[in-house]
Parts: structure tokens; sequence; C-alpha cells
């Protein structure tokens, strides 16, 4: 990873932090879809240049992960969602920044461990995609279960469609 991708992944990362403290409607694609593109470039960039990934890099990146995830499902779990305009608003509490601390202290954690045991690849920047859209998707692992059970639709999306919209209304119509 450049220093350039690393300076675009830190600027990510401060404005998703941004939008989480100050709250902000959920569309569906955001909070599924990129994460799941977020991990698979991750994923690829961890294999790809011709990277051998060693034993070492294969048990210090699970590691990494579990706790990325872990981590994730708490973001989930302490996000307050709501409805505002009859579609999902979410906001991170300011109790939210310990998490990203215990992100930011677990990747200190990880890396540490890869470089004792010589796993050049889990000990690299190169992890950083991967381990932030696994958190992201654990953590909405948790949203959208919590927003489909409050009957609170994703907002719309450009094209004016709600994603997942057929779920939310099942959801609706089960109530009755």
């Amino acid at each position: 990873m450049s220093g350039f991708e690393i300076i675009a992944v830190v600027a990510v990362v401060g404005y998703v932090i941004y939008q989480q403290l100050s709250g902000q409607l959920l569309r569906g694609k955001r909070v599924v879809i990129l994460p799941v593109v977020l991990t698979v470039i991750g994923f690829t960039d961890l294999t790809g240049g011709g990277r051998h990934l060693s034993t070492a890099d294969i048990a210090c990146l699970t590691v990494g992960a579990a706790g990325s995830i872990a981590i994730g499902l708490a973001f989930g779990a302490i996000t307050r969602l709501e409805s505002r305009g009859g579609v999902l608003w979410a906001k991170l509490p300011m109790r939210g920044l310990w998490l990203w601390g215990g992100l930011v202290a677990w990747r200190g954690v990880v890396y540490v461990l890869a470089t004792a045991v010589h796993a050049p690849v889990a000990a690299s920047a190169t992890t950083l995609l991967f381990t932030l859209g696994l958190n992201r998707l654990a953590q909405a692992a948790v949203v959208v279960p919590r927003a489909l059970a409050a009957g609170i639709p994703f907002a719309p999306e450009k094209d004016g469609k709600s994603f997942m919209s057929a779920s939310f209304d099942r959801g609706r119509r089960d109530q009755r």
C-alpha cells in the first residue's frame, strides 16, 4: 500500500467518524455493499503483487480480523437508530470514539504481533482496507436486523428506491 493509499484510508476513516458522530440517513447500499467492496479490494491487496501469505501471516490476519469484527459488532450494537422522515437515521454516541480508539489500538497490537512472528504481510498497511471492510460488515450485520425489527426502511438511493424495501414491507405486513 502506497503512502497515498494510506492517506486516503485515514481520510475516509476520518470522514466516516465525522458522519457517524453527527448522524446521518442510512442508505442500504452504503451500509451493506460498500463494506463488501472494501473487504474484497482489501483481500485482493493482501494476495496481489506476488505476495505470499505465510502461515504466520494467515494466523495474524485471522486474529486481526476477529478483533475488527468484534469491534464492528459493538459499533452496530451502540449505534442509535431512529426514523426520520420515515427512513432510517443513525448516530454513533460519543462513547463510540472509544471503539474507534480500540480499533486503532487493536491494529497496533496485531502489527506488533505480526512483526514479532515475522509475518510481513500482516504487519503491513496492506491489511487496512481488509480489516476496515470486515469491521463495517460486522456493524451492518447488527444494524440491518435492528432496522428490520424496527420496521424502519433505509433511506432511498439516488434512483429513488430503498435498498431491501421488500423486506421492510414484509415486516410491516407481518406486524398487522
